[in-house]
């Protein structure tokens, strides 16, 4: 996961300082230089680094860290303000207001534009409520051309497309003249790349850009390119100006320290994201979040907005009333387990949540294997056994053992698991899902009667 390592350097730097009850001079140089140690082995560029570091200490010391009641607090602050500062403060979403809106995709072959032009159209169309147009120019690359075609299919979003043998001028142009006749409000086109930097390149690049006038330049970059990140976003920034990055591959790069320094280097905002190869693992990039994320401090509000774009209401709602009668079945947990991977892989959501403490190494592929198997033992199953799983007897176990080539002690082991399950369910069952407060009254609880003391007053005047 991105910034695994930076992270994991730059708490316990922080953690030695938290339970100081003062903090001196000398070990505030101390964290510092374990700060800078941390951020260089990221990757994080040099001059970067050496301004972090002096803007921390300067922002410490101007507020007398050194003598408040809770120094390792403080300085905690100090470093995620500065880490937000770094990334860029406020999150930068793509200019729209144009009709239609053109965005260039830009970045050397292998940085993952195709599919970030895919992913980002996918998104425009499910949350902004968009008609996007993918246009295929890249005419240098095998297979290009039929791999946008490919995800156009997938996401049903329509690709303009010359082959090979027209050049990506007239297809860009034409491919204006499309968008315009069959009200296209997005143009994303797909640019070419190199393996390094050229002059035909950009000379191409520029022509591009001045036949559409895009209102987005985007760069894709890798975040595994690592020091030279900030050379290739200068150098397209030169040419272009670009308007933002869009980093990749965050999901398997341990470091990430290009994305701490591509920013501060060309002044452009990274607005995207890339964490993981499905269609839709790309997210807006958020500063704040990203500086808790490092910081050891989560990311709840990403969590809940996962949450939300996963979750049907309806459906949940009813699943509720459903654990509420206490008919919750097998193929409920299967949905659940469902939805729960929607949001991503188990090791990036348990990050996102504060106080978590350090797991051991989760491998979602194993995670991935497990809910195969559970698949496989639930499908092998009639109706009736998934509804009811207590009438599952020792000769349906077989059955079901043999129908999916698992063992009986695997359906043993899924059947204890689900009634582990149920019984949370239960609990959960007596909360109202909106306030998550107890619905029901304890059964010996008496009735309170505001009369009372009236009516035994009654009975004592009779007497």
């Amino acid at each position: 996961m991105a910034f695994e390592s930076l992270s994991e350097r730059l708490q316990e730097s922080l953690k030695k300082i938290r339970g100081q009850a003062t903090l001196t001079e000398e070990n505030m140089d101390e964290m510092l230089r374990e700060i800078r140690l941390a951020l260089l082995e990221a990757d994080v560029n040099f001059q970067v680094v050496k301004e972090f570091i002096a803007n921390t200490k300067q922002k410490a010391l101007g507020q007398d860290v050194l003598g408040s009641l809770k120094p390792g607090q403080v300085v905690v602050k100090i470093v995620h303000d500065e880490l937000v500062e770094l990334l860029g403060t406020t999150v930068s979403e793509l200019d729209l207001s144009k009709k239609p809106t053109v965005i260039m995709m830009v970045g050397l072959q292998g940085s993952g534009k195709t599919t970030t032009s895919g992913k980002i159209a996918k998104l425009l169309s499910k949350k902004y409520s968009k008609n996007p147009l993918l246009v295929a120019a890249d005419i240098y690359r095998p297979a290009a051309v039929d791999q946008l075609k490919t995800l156009g299919e997938q996401l049903d979003i329509p690709v303009f497309e010359k082959g090979t043998d027209v050049k990506a001028e007239q297809i860009v142009s034409e491919a204006m003249n499309y968008a315009y006749a069959n009200h296209h409000d997005v143009v994303l086109i797909d640019t070419a790349g190199r393996l390094h930097i050229d002059e035909p390149l950009m000379n191409e690049l520029q022509n591009i850009k001045d036949i559409v006038h895009p209102s987005e330049i985007l760069l894709v970059v890798d975040a595994l390119t690592g020091q030279d990140i900030v050379n290739v976003a200068q150098s397209f920034h030169d040419h272009l100006q670009i308007t933002g990055a869009v980093l990749t591959k965050l999901d398997g790069d341990s470091r990430g320290g290009g994305a701490l320094s591509i920013r501060h280097i060309t002044h452009v905002p990274i607005k995207f994201i890339g964490i993981g190869e499905k269609l839709d693992a790309i997210d807006l990039f958020y500063p704040d979040r990203m500086a808790d994320r490092i910081l050891g401090m989560g990311d709840v509000v990403s969590l809940v907005e996962k949450v939300q774009d996963v979750y049907d209401e309806k459906e949940t709602m009813k699943t509720f009333e459903r654990m509420k009668r206490g008919t919750f079945g097998l193929d409920d947990m299967l949905e659940q387990m469902h939805q729960v991977r929607k949001l991503g892989p188990l090791s990036g959501i348990l990050k996102m949540i504060p106080g978590m403490p350090k797991m051991p190494q989760i491998n979602d592929e194993d995670t991935d294997k497990k809910l195969k198997l559970t698949e496989s033992i639930i499908y092998s199953m009639t109706l009736e056994e998934r509804r009811d799983p207590s009438i599952l007897n020792a000769k349906r176990k077989e059955r079901i053992a043999k129908g999916c080539g698992r063992s009986v002690a695997d359906v043993n082991r899924l059947i204890k698991q689900f009634e582990a399950s149920k019984q949370m369910m239960k609990q959960m069952g007596n909360l109202d899902p909106t306030t998550g407060m107890p619905t029901q009254r304890p059964q010996n609880r008496m009735n309170f009667n505001p009369n009372r003391k009236k009516e035994r007053h009654k009975k004592k005047k009779k007497r």
